[in-house]
């Protein structure tokens, strides 16, 4: 697997110094990170009157790799604090990140949050936690997390998802694949393509698992006028279910994945944006030390208005009773 094969755009520094002082504004007006309505508004505000250069940069992903690093900004490891030992813990760590990374969500959409995770927080912390090595969350560390779709499960899944790096002592990579670089045969595409299985809630959300509905069934594969996108997520795929020709359409689907995917290891201060219907992204395993120096990112969602890249059938799913919160709206 290739390492930091990823496209990348660097911030000048009156961009880096636009961004951190608006945040830093916003904190001190607002005393806390967490998005109260009124430093939502403050925030798309505040996006708005960012400059041409930041704006430039927060255009969309316009290559096949279907994704970036912005690049350029910077963290204080101390100043930070210790890696928290869970998301339930974090609190306003690294409060000034919290809204750097609202305000470049907020540039390239609208940031969302869900009910059912993180108490509806709209930035995520991402660091491992005692008691959920295996697990295919992003709290898991000993496992691979297998490639996937974020939130495949919901049909209001986010169009872009940004990964902040706080810290990442161990050189921990991020894996990406994007389905524009796949090679499969046409009979595998139809397969793939019809809506046979469906995805199922992963165990971030244990009140969506416990939904009564139908599950829908979804393609994995469809065609936009600007390429193939998919919906993936095999670790909550029962594929069990399925036919054995479509059962292997997917296995080589998953071995083009696997063979066009690049392992991005972020430095601190790094954003990683991922087109979600174009790349599915995972992360290699790695031994967390719980001592307050592991790695820690954070995350945000954002739907993009006016995009046209899904299914028109998702608008009838339930999403196992999931509702989003969408920023600024």
């Amino acid at each position: 697997m290739p390492t930091g094969a990823a496209p990348i755009r660097q911030l000048d520094a009156h961009a880096v110094d636009e961004l951190t002082e608006t945040a830093q504004k916003i904190l001190a007006d607002f005393g806390s990170s967490a998005a109260r309505p009124e430093l939502l508004r403050r925030v798309a505000a505040s996006a708005t009157r960012l400059g041409e250069t930041i704006r430039h940069h927060c255009r969309p992903v316009d290559t096949d790799d279907g994704l970036f690093v912005l690049r350029g900004l910077p963290v204080d490891d101390a100043g930070i604090g210790p890696t928290p030992a869970s998301w339930a813990t974090a609190g306003d760590r690294a409060a000034e990140w919290d809204v750097i990374l609202l305000l470049l969500a907020t540039a390239m959409g609208h940031p969302i949050a869900w009910e059912g995770q993180q108490e509806g927080r709209f930035v995520h912390n991402i660091v491992p936690s005692p008691g959920h090595e295996e697990e295919q969350t992003g709290a898991s560390s000993t496992v691979l997390l297998s490639p996937h779709t974020e939130d495949a499960f919901h049909p209001g899944r986010a169009h872009l998802l940004l990964l902040a790096c706080m810290r990442n002592h161990d050189a921990v990579a991020t894996t990406a694949a994007s389905v524009r670089k796949v090679r499969l045969g046409a009979d595998d595409v139809a397969l793939l393509s019809r809506p046979l299985l469906p995805i199922l809630p992963d165990d971030a959300y244990a009140e969506a698992q416990s939904f009564a509905g139908e599950p829908p069934k979804v393609p994995v594969l469809w065609q936009t006028e600007a390429g193939p996108t998919l919906r993936y997520d095999p670790a909550y795929t029962p594929l069990d279910e399925a036919p054995a020709d479509y059962r292997a359409a997917y296995d080589r689907l998953t071995a083009e994945l696997e063979r066009v995917s690049v392992a991005v290891a972020l430095e601190p201060g790094d954003v990683l944006v991922v087109d979600n219907d174009q790349v599915v992204h995972g992360r290699v395993p790695f031994k967390a030390r719980y001592d307050g120096t592991d790695r820690w990112l954070k995350r945000a969602s954002v739907r993009v208005p006016g995009r046209r890249s899904r299914p028109l059938a998702e608008a009838d799913e339930h999403g196992y009773g999931q509702a989003a919160l969408v920023a600024h709206l």
